[in-house]
Order: structure tokens, then sequence, then C-alpha cells
């Protein structure tokens, strides 16, 4: 059974969502505060976390940075009332990979939930269960580093980042398409299965922060094509 930490302050809507999410198999710790929900989720392995943004002590972009700092794999959604693109981009930036505003749809929300878990299942089956013929098809090599797709690790002899699973998916259709076009379109609907504004943005930021990972290495670069895509350029 799939662990949920769901950190809400409003006690309506956190029972609703906990005994929705129960009767569909899901064993849920309902936390109130950030601080109490980081409480919990220092003292045990959760599956997913679903954060509520406003909340009293430590609100959810804070909590966010505190599970990062423990898990950089787990799946976070965010929950808000505010539909503002500098509130998606601050959670995107923290490393959430959904973000739902309020009022929640519970069928949207159970279906974005077992999108991740399905998704962060098969990569850590990936991972543990090599075969002969695809052993060394996840490795890929970028200038000084390498690019582990099923661990998430990108790594060198001095560094080794761990990434989330979108930061994976889009460094992997880069590394396919290494000092070739990536279109922008194709990437979108592979990865985040729409090609809206907030998709859009979420794809930058995500590609900024592969760049951050990249810049010792003078060699590799991530360059942008104006309204077509980005190409990963890799020279000898």
């Amino acid at each position: 059974m799939y662990q949920i930490l769901l950190a809400e302050d409003n006690e309506s809507l956190g029972y609703i969502l906990k005994e929705y999410l129960e009767l569909h198999d899901f064993e849920v710790n309902w936390a109130k505060d950030g601080a109490e929900a980081f409480q919990e989720f220092s003292k045990r392995s959760f599956d997913l976390c679903i954060l509520d943004v406003m909340m009293p002590q430590v609100d959810g972009f804070e909590l966010a940075k505190q599970i990062r700092t423990e898990n950089e794999l787990v799946p976070i959604i965010f929950l808000t009332a505010k539909s503002l693109k500098v509130d998606k981009l601050k959670g995107y930036k923290i490393g959430a990979d959904d973000y739902i505003v309020k009022p929640i749809d519970e069928d949207e929300l159970l279906a974005r939930i077992n999108s991740l878990l399905r998704r962060a299942s098969l990569y850590a089956k990936q991972a543990s269960q090599p075969t002969p013929q695809t052993i060394h098809s996840h490795i890929f090599n970028i200038g000084k580093f390498k690019f582990d797709f099923k661990n998430q690790t990108l790594f060198s002899d001095t560094e080794k980042y761990t990434v989330t699973i979108k930061e994976a998916e889009v460094l992997k259709m880069l590394c396919e398409n290494i000092n070739n076009l990536l279109s922008r379109e194709e990437a979108l609907t592979t990865i985040w299965k729409e090609n809206d504004y907030f998709s859009r943005r979420a794809m930058d930021v995500h590609i900024s922060k592969l760049r951050k990972y990249l810049a010792s290495d003078p060699s590799v670069k991530i360059n942008n094509v104006h309204g077509k895509g980005f190409v990963l350029e890799v020279t000898d």
C-alpha cells in the first residue's frame, strides 16, 4: 500500500482528501501544519507528498525545501488557492512534480497521483532489475559527466547530482538528440502530456537547473533555439 504524506491545515479539505484517498487504497498520514508534516516525514518513508502552500508555522514551499534536503526523489504535489504564475514557478524551482489549484477535483488529483507513482515505480524497477540487454542503455556520456537515467543521477569524478523525475526525462531526451534539436513541442507532449503555458515554463525551469548542474564543463551547453526547442551541445 502506498504511503502518502498530506499536509493541509484546512480541516474540511484535509478530512475529505484523506477519506477519498483511503477509499482508493492509499495510507494517508495527515499533518495540519508544515512543522508537524516535516516531523512525520523525518520519522518514516513516504511514496508521495501532497503539500498545501499556505499553512501556519512552515508553509508548503519551505516544507518542500526541507523535504528535498532529505529526499530528492519523492514526488511532491502542491495544492494552492492561488493560480499566480510566480507561485507555480517557485514551486517547480523547489522541485515540485505537479501543482493543483483549489478547488480540488478529487478524481483529477487521484489521476495525477497514480501517474507520478507509476513513473516512480517504473524507474525504481528498472534501476533494481537491469537486464543484460539494457544494463548500459540508460547511461549517457555528456562531456566529463555521466548521466544514469534509471538511478536519476548525473555525476563526474568530482560532482554528483540527484535529479528529479522530470529533470531526468528532459535530460534523457536531450541526450538522445545530442548535438541536434530537441523540439520543445515533442518534449512537452512526451513528458507533460500537454503544451500549455505552465508546462512550457516548468520545462524552462528544469532546463535552467540542468544548465547549473553541467556548468563546470565548458564543453557542454544547453542552447535555446528560439521558438523551436533546445540543443544539448557537446564539443570535443
